[in-house]
């Protein structure tokens, strides 16, 4: 391998690992003049450890990440008589790129003039659509077997992270790189109006990427199957704060190297209640209904479906390009003056209000690649607070 292609795959590894992708590792470049710097004398507030034992495991929770290598599906076709505009396989942007998808979406499905449309699915990416497709004047039923509390949209992480797992690079059409950073730039400055507002449904948090010597060090080799995964970070610098390196006194971890960047947070249980609270009050309906095969659409009243059902499409529309990529989360219950998340030894760290996320993200993102398990896994959970115990123990 030679020393640029595995420099590459190096800083591809980190960027990834670090669930900050491409965009937050920007700021890896040398300060400019003009950037601000903190007063001489300042010092910052000391973090609170968090308990991390196993014990305090309240509950393990896994989701499925729709992945498609051509990137999300988002166009329309006919079915049993009536316009379907699929919106779906967004692999793990699902909630960072759902205000952006959901405008297309949207778009593809007033172009005929139809008012009343129904959306299948009422996870991040129905509920963002329904409320897009209302907003633009039209009547709109949510119909799924779930609401938003049981999707595997409420299992997300909660990081802003607009290109993890979107697409196969080599697979992706020519404009598709264009397309996806509108969709993330429309979902960017939308999430940004819900930050402070009641319930915080979005919030920032300050995160932490932190590295042992011997990782430094480390050269990862990827599988020989492995996907080249696109990342377009890069074009969206301009928009979120960059990442600092610490200096030793800047920070208690005990480790070779850390830096600093302030993270966007989805709080997922409180801003799923949100939207399906406004989808409501501004006169929206939702009803259960179990769906089988693409016929049973016929059932519906509505001339226009949006079909939003994620790694259910897979299932629904018989779409064998899904590619589960499995991801588990074991929760930690809530832990007062926690409020900064981190990365070390291949395991996240992120507190919500409804528990501290503690996820094992593995050495690349073909972690999970290919693996439909739901079945919760004790053992990887507790390895994954082994690995960071070090980080809270004198």
């Amino acid at each position: 391998m030679s020393k640029v292609v595995q420099s590459r795959l190096v800083q591809n590894r980190r960027d990834v690992l670090a669930g900050i992708g491409a965009m937050g590792l920007a700021g890896c470049a040398p300060r400019v003049a003009g950037q601000a710097v903190l007063a001489p004398g300042f010092v910052k507030p000391p973090l609170v450890p968090i308990d991390v034992r196993a014990e305090r495991i309240a509950k393990i929770t896994v989701c499925l990440r729709p992945f498609r290598a051509a990137g999300p599906r988002i166009e329309a076709e006919t079915v049993a008589a009536k316009r379907v505009v699929h919106n779906y396989g967004h692999g793990g942007s699902g909630w960072s790129l759902s205000w952006g998808s959901a405008e297309v979406a949207a778009g593809l499905a007033l172009e005929g003039g139809a008012r009343d449309i129904a959306v299948i699915g009422c996870g991040a990416i129905g509920l963002t659509t329904a409320l897009t497709l209302q907003r633009a004047g039209a009547r709109v039923t949510i119909y799924a077997k779930e609401r938003a509390p049981e999707t595997r949209s409420a299992r997300a992480t909660g990081t802003w992270s607009p290109d993890s797992r979107v697409a196969d690079r080599a697979r992706v059409s020519a404009d598709f790189p264009d397309r996806w950073e509108r969709m993330a730039r429309a979902s960017w400055a939308t999430h940004l109006g819900y930050v402070g507002t009641a319930g915080n449904p979005v919030f920032w948090s300050d995160f932490y990427i932190l590295r042992d010597k011997e990782e430094q060090q480390q050269a990862y080799a990827p599988p020989a199957n492995a996907i080249d995964f696109a990342h377009y970070g890069g074009r969206l610098r301009d928009l979120a704060p960059r990442s600092r390196p610490l200096t030793r006194a800047e920070h208690p971890f005990p480790v070779a190297e850390a830096r600093l960047m302030p993270s966007l947070t989805f709080n997922v249980a409180e801003l799923s209640h949100r939207l399906m609270a406004d989808f409501l009050l501004e006169g929206g309906r939702i009803e259960q209904m179990i769906f089988e095969t693409p016929a049973d659409l016929a059932r519906l009243k509505q001339p226009v479906v949006v079909n939003c059902t994620g790694y259910g499409a897979r299932a629904l529309w018989k779409d064998e390009t899904i590619t589960p990529v499995r991801g588990q989360i074991a929760w930690l219950p809530p832990q007062r003056g926690v409020d900064y998340s981190l990365y070390y030894r291949g395991v996240s760290l992120l507190p919500r209000p409804d528990g501290i996320v503690v996820q094992a993200v593995g050495p690349s993102e073909m972690f999970g690649y290919g693996d439909a398990s739901e079945v919760a896994d004790r053992a990887e959970a507790e390895a994954a607070l082994a690995a960071v115990a070090p980080l809270f123990t004198s």
